[in-house]
């Protein structure tokens, strides 16, 4: 809350880019952290609107698929890439995209489930082959030996293609459609951890 604006003054000045010569501004809404998206979604809101730019929704599970498309040249022979955000609980968050269309609509629809579940849901699928599909995220490290048991690919710990990248965002910002500010909304698929305290019971 405190260092995100100090943090992209710093980077439009390291990129020697002022704050007028802004097109366009991309958001992640998410799955994510409840605190973190809402924090991100609330300043870009603010910018857009006191620079009068457009305001662009990127979902992030597809910003995470698109490093596929560098394992892809680095040689990895992929059909399906399965994109995975650890949501705690014992669960993943997840969609699936081709590998050759990751601009597209995904063909497995975002949701948070088991990853036990997940694997069985591939297999059940006649149009997905695990060996040819690669998972990424902190959803594929942290459940590495049930999705690798299943067949299914992914790098190594320490690749870059487990993380989410503002480039990835804006990339897909330039194609995607703005959206009013006001609309802009997070896209969190599970309610938070936290719960309200329930009221004491009445006396009377």
């Amino acid at each position: 809350t405190t260092r995100l604006l100090a943090l992209v003054t710093e980077l439009l000045a390291q990129a020697d880019t002022p704050f007028e010569s802004l097109e366009r501004i991309a958001v992640g809404v998410g799955p994510g952290t409840f605190t973190g998206l809402r924090i991100g979604i609330a300043t870009a809101r603010a910018l857009a609107q006191a620079r009068g730019v457009p305001l662009v929704p990127v979902p992030t599970l597809q910003s995470l698929a698109l490093g596929a498309e560098q394992a892809a040249a680095d040689g990895v022979d992929i059909d399906a890439v399965l994109p995975l955000i650890d949501a705690r609980r014992g669960e993943v968050i997840s969609a699936m995209w081709s590998a050759h269309e990751l601009e597209r609509a995904p063909s497995l629809a975002a949701r948070a489930i088991k990853p036990q579940a997940l694997v069985e849901l591939l297999h059940a699928s006649e149009e997905v082959e695990p060996a040819r599909t690669l998972a990424l995220g902190d959803g594929a490290l942290a459940f590495r030996d049930v999705v690798e048991r299943a067949g299914v690919l992914v790098p190594a710990d320490e690749s870059k293609l487990h993380r989410v990248t503002a480039a990835n965002h804006c990339r897909l910002a330039r194609a995607l459609a703005p959206r009013h500010p006001d609309q802009i909304r997070p896209c969190y698929l599970r309610s938070p951890d936290a719960k309200p305290a329930r009221p004491p019971a009445s006396t009377r």
